[in-house]
């Protein structure tokens, strides 16, 4: 567009970002998008912004043959706005526990081609199959993993509530005992932006 609206643009671009991303502005000019524009961004793995301004048939042909992205914008704010959330996509997710319940082990069991399942009363909330699971043994973690089955009587289920008796058993460890508590939790994954 104008030398104006350069200077604001790249003037936004360079102030956004964090520790982990942030913008280059690799090269700045007034006027049309040319084919050296191109053959910059292909060089440097990066993408052409357009304000107020389109690429030549050349620069065109030569983006799409590269594989370089160039994206148009006419206000200000859209731009901002694009290149904001660009660079969020980048950020890796922020990881978030969260503790669904807990269950106090009453009773072990000793099953030939199992293993030792874990009889127990759900003491608060819900502890689900698949979720993760961390045993205290007096107040201190032991293990962390996840459960391999769940148990409501003899019947396989997805989840238990407080109150409720289950068993249960870990995959890939053996070593519990009668008054362990089993911390049952999930894990997801949320976005971060800039």
């Amino acid at each position: 567009d104008v030398q104006g609206s350069q200077e604001a643009i790249v003037g936004a671009l360079e102030k956004m970002g964090n520790d982990e991303v942030s913008v280059r502005v690799l090269h700045a000019g007034v006027g049309g998008i040319n084919e050296s524009d191109v053959t910059l961004a292909a060089a440097s793995e990066g993408f052409i912004v357009g304000f107020n301004v389109r690429a030549s048939k050349q620069a065109r042909d030569l983006a799409s043959r590269d594989g370089v992205e160039v994206r148009y914008y006419s206000i200000i704010y859209e731009l901002i706005d694009d290149i904001k959330a660009a660079l969020s996509d980048m950020l890796a997710p922020m990881i978030r526990e969260r503790q669904i319940g807990n269950a106090e082990i009453r009773e072990v069991f000793s099953i030939t081609k199992v293993g030792k399942i874990a009889g127990c009363r759900v003491i608060d909330g819900i502890v689900r199959r698949g979720s993760g699971v961390r045993l205290l043994r007096d107040d201190v973690v032991i293990h962390e993993g996840r459960l391999a089955t769940l148990k409501h009587f003899k019947d396989d289920v997805a989840e238990v509530r407080e109150g409720y008796e289950c068993g249960m058993s870990f995959e890939n460890y053996q070593d519990i005992q009668v008054g362990d508590v089993i911390e049952c939790f999930e894990v997801e994954e949320v976005a971060r932006t800039i």
